[in-house]
């Protein structure tokens, strides 16, 4: 008897509260689960048919968008909702980057067949015809450090300084008013901006933005959307700034200073590695915002495919000839010139005519896979998904396995639809150069700041060890000699794209095309410390004659 009195009076005030189950209140706590998910679309569809009729879903997923940067949300939690056949409750917590941990309710309306739409809805505490508004105050900028602890940027977000010259700029970006276009910028209004404040708009200053601000602060209130008001209404919520640690950078300011001099304001890129940790030591201009056709530095991934199937050996010769067939077309050699030998030599000397036909002997699922082991077909490995969906950076790319269309032999020689940056081929020097073991480029060693990629196996210690020697061939003997320097031997690879005609003929009244040059390497070769990629784009010469030297350059700085 007394467990029956229990369960009617349970009973009695579910029936008051809303019985468990009902569909109104099953709605409401599933409308904001959706909201809690970002699901904005489905948020939608549970909307009445006259409230979708009053509310396209652009302008609905727009206005829940601008909500929730201006309240600055971080996460959605929520209780079980109470209710009728007309309204429900539904006790929240907010919370918020910038006005603390917000506990308030949703009341949700009903119509005939979902969920009416109005304002209100937009954050729990809200009244109908109320909006929210804010006042906001950020803390300090974090300072950008160097590896040692030298200041590469330093001061507010408005004045912004560079102790060490702007050569830091190429690595730290810039702050300054966002792009405002295409709407608000949503993502610094979360951050605690009001629009149109500067912002990180470049580089780290943009892909670590939120890192760099710190925790904003501030007083979130429900203010009326018509009619006067004492202040700014209702306070919701508030919080207190504070500043962010300075963030230390794996950049060497001397190395750093270097590869932007040497580069010479050219239009190109430098990217130096830290041969046995991965990570960045140097950028300079667009080092991996810019894809290219990566020329004959492809022939390092090309060589080590080759190895590994057998479709060469280092006892590998071939015919000396001035061109040679591949992908249904005869390949020619850089001006026609005649080539062959060794494997050794013709790595060297960068025939075309032996690697166009052995990237078919390979064959495009073998090609395609040592290709992406070594970091095609996948996001640069500088940042975090944070930085990385801020900054956005291109990713490399070849075709896949079955959509190569009669192109994998020009692939071979790093032409046809094969893009890189300088980033990627120094990143593939830097495995050769690590015993074939491909690492990520973090350019940061903050371990929530790391990009997700592990330590990746592309080929064995041998053949790593083969294609290394391949590489000191180039600037002993080849078409790399220019890269050679006093303090250590380089191992490397020349490359020369063509990208297109520039517009004029020669004497002939043939095509002059426009070329990049590139050179990928490491040095020492013996122990490694640094790998290196510099590109110059519409080059006055061969990778040999105009990347090399830089490379050279920046190498013996570096050692």
């Amino acid at each position: 008897m007394p467990l029956v009195g229990v369960a009617l009076i349970s009973f009695i005030v579910g029936m008051v509260k809303g019985c468990p189950g009902s569909p109104n209140r099953d709605a409401a706590e599933q409308y904001v689960e959706y909201w809690a998910e970002g699901n904005y679309v489905a948020m939608y569809d549970m909307l009445s048919t006259k409230s979708r009729e009053g509310i396209t879903q652009e302008r609905f997923i727009a206005r829940y968008g601008e909500a929730s940067a201006e309240a600055t949300i971080e996460s959605i939690e929520q209780s079980d909702a109470e209710g009728d056949e007309t309204n429900a409750e539904i006790p929240m917590e907010v919370d918020t980057l910038a006005f603390g941990t917000i506990d308030q309710s949703l009341k949700v309306t009903f119509g005939s067949d979902g969920i009416a739409w109005q304002n209100s809805l937009l954050f729990p505490g809200l009244e109908l015809n109320e909006e929210l508004t804010r006042v906001t105050k950020l803390p300090g900028r974090a300072k950008i450090l160097a590896e040692d602890g030298q200041v590469m940027a330093e001061g507010p977000v408005d004045a912004r300084e560079h102790p060490l010259g702007d050569s830091m700029i190429d690595v730290t970006g810039v702050t300054g008013p966002p792009d405002q276009e295409e709407g608000p910028d949503l993502t610094s209004l979360a951050l605690g901006y009001e629009p149109g404040e500067d912002t990180g708009i470049s580089g780290l200053e943009l892909a670590y933005n939120a890192r760099l601000t710190g925790t904003p602060g501030g007083t979130l209130f429900a203010k009326p959307i018509e009619g006067g008001t004492d202040g700014q209404g209702r306070e919701l919520g508030s919080g207190t700034p504070a500043p962010a640690k300075p963030l230390k950078t794996t950049i060497d300011p001397d190395l750093q200073e270097s590869a932007v001099a040497n580069l010479g304001g050219v239009s190109g890129g430098v990217t130096v590695l830290d041969a046995k940790k991965g990570f960045i030591k140097a950028l300079a201009g667009s080092a991996y915002s810019v894809l290219q056709p990566p020329g004959s530095t492809m022939k390092m991934v090309t060589a080590t495919a080759a190895l590994e199937t057998g479709a060469a050996t280092m006892d590998s010769s071939y015919d000396y000839v001035t061109e040679a067939p591949a992908d249904g077309r005869m390949i020619q050699n850089a001006h026609g010139e005649v080539c062959g030998g060794t494997f050794t030599e013709a790595f060297a000397k960068s025939c075309n005519s032996v690697f166009a036909p052995l990237a078919e002997q390979i064959g495009p699922e073998q090609f395609t896979r040592t290709a992406e082991l070594y970091g095609f077909n996948r996001p640069p490995q500088v940042w975090n998904d944070e930085g990385l969906a801020a900054v956005n950076p291109p990713t490399p790319t070849l075709p896949e396995a079955d959509d190569y269309d009669s192109d994998l032999g020009v692939s071979g020689i790093g032409q046809g639809r094969v893009q890189a940056t300088p980033l990627l081929m120094a990143s593939v020097a830097q495995a050769i150069s690590n015993k074939g073991i491909s690492l990520p480029t973090p350019i940061t060693t903050e371990a929530d700041l790391q990009p997700e990629m592990k330590p990746v196996r592309v080929t064995s210690q041998k053949v790593a060890s083969q294609v290394a020697d391949l590489m000191v061939a180039v600037v002993t003997s080849g078409t790399g000699i220019a890269a050679a320097i006093p303090e250590a031997q380089v191992a490397g690879k020349t490359g020369t794209a063509e990208v297109g005609p520039s517009g004029e003929v020669d004497a002939n009244g043939d095509d002059i095309l426009i070329e990049d040059a590139w050179f990928a390497g490491f040095a020492p070769s013996d122990k490694p410390q640094l790998a290196i990629c510099v590109n110059v784009l519409d080059a006055s010469g061969d990778g040999g004659t105009v990347a090399a030297p830089i490379a050279a350059a920046i190498l013996s700085d570096g050692l």
